[in-house]
């Protein structure tokens, strides 16, 4: 079983594109379960808080400064590229908004999965991921009001709240629940990260489904975006670990940490405080970087040694 398990877990992209078309082809049977998208993620992360061990964190404990330079690099190459991408581009308002939401939320759980089939360094990759969620409350509002105020109002604190409700609260009683019940999860505990492969395509084909009608009038300028914001996410992160002298696996590491955002965070938050087209982005985000980083990682795990 839980092989089966691993290797749906592994399939996220199959399921990603699968779940966009059905939301092209057959929206409204996603859009009924609109209502519930906030439940839905509060739940994945509490299924992610339940998977992480003590030892997930003893990276940042022992080489705080390495946590640092990845989240600095995390932080400081989305946000930028994403509002510099959709100036050159001249998106309209609330897809620059979308892009720059998309860029400014914190990496994808996905990552620390195409970390390990990347053969990259996996703690590091859990260490950066926890670190950015945790920090996502008072970074991800206050990154896109500083990029995003000259074209939308930008509500900081409705924004923070929302995060500290749908992520960090959930992803604390996750915590809680593993120490309560630590045997019984650990039996099951390969069963969260599918649910997480199912959210991920759901939310996505959720957000073309709702967008179906105006999707058939985005230019291929929205598409050049997206593509440009992932490279810049996964050249700039391993050109950070190249500036700070990282060893090839925690630059591979960086490289996707930074290229793959928590575009499902974004649409939830698009979703809640600005519009349906604001969350466009994020859901092509969501599904584009997890195409590239799966290539990614399969090329890179060819490419190791059996030394490394």
């Amino acid at each position: 079983m839980s092989k089966i398990v691993r290797t749906f877990t592994r399939l996220l992209p199959v399921w990603t594109v699968l779940a966009v078309l059905v939301g092209y082809y057959r929206p409204q049977s996603l859009i009924l379960f609109q209502p519930y998208l906030e439940w839905m993620f509060a739940f994945t992360m509490l299924g992610i808080g339940a998977v992480l061990n003590f030892e997930d964190f003893l990276p940042i404990i022992k080489k705080p400064h390495l946590v640092l330079l990845g989240t600095m690099a995390q932080f400081g190459i989305m946000p930028a590229s994403a509002y510099a991408i959709s100036r050159i581009l001249n998106f309209p308002d609330e897809l620059a908004l979308g892009l720059i939401l998309a860029g400014s939320v914190p990496g994808a759980m996905a990552s620390n999965v195409i970390s390990y089939l990347a053969k990259a360094d996996v703690a590091y990759s859990i260490s950066l991921t926890s670190t950015s969620t945790l920090l996502s409350p008072i970074l991800t509002p206050a990154f896109t009001y500083l990029f995003a105020h000259t074209i939308i109002q930008i509500q900081f604190w409705p924004m923070f709240f929302s995060i500290i409700k749908i992520v960090i609260i959930p992803l604390f009683i996750g915590f809680a629940i593993r120490h309560i019940f630590k045997k019984i999860i650990t039996g099951v505990q390969e069963i969260f990260p599918a649910f997480s492969t199912i959210f991920i395509a759901f939310i996505c084909g959720l957000i073309v489904a709702l967008n179906k009608n105006y999707l058939l009038s985005v230019s291929f300028v929205l598409f050049a975006g997206i593509f440009l914001q992932n490279l810049a996410g996964l050249a700039g992160g391993y050109g950070a670990g190249l500036l700070y002298k990282f060893d090839i696996k925690r630059r591979r590491t960086l490289s996707i940490e930074v290229g793959m955002q928590n575009a499902g965070l974004g649409a939830v938050l698009a979703l809640k405080h600005f519009s349906e087209k604001v969350a466009i982005p994020s859901a092509l985000f969501a599904t584009w970087c997890v195409i590239t980083a799966s290539i990614l990682a399969e090329f890179w795990s060819s490419r190791t040694r059996p030394s490394e």
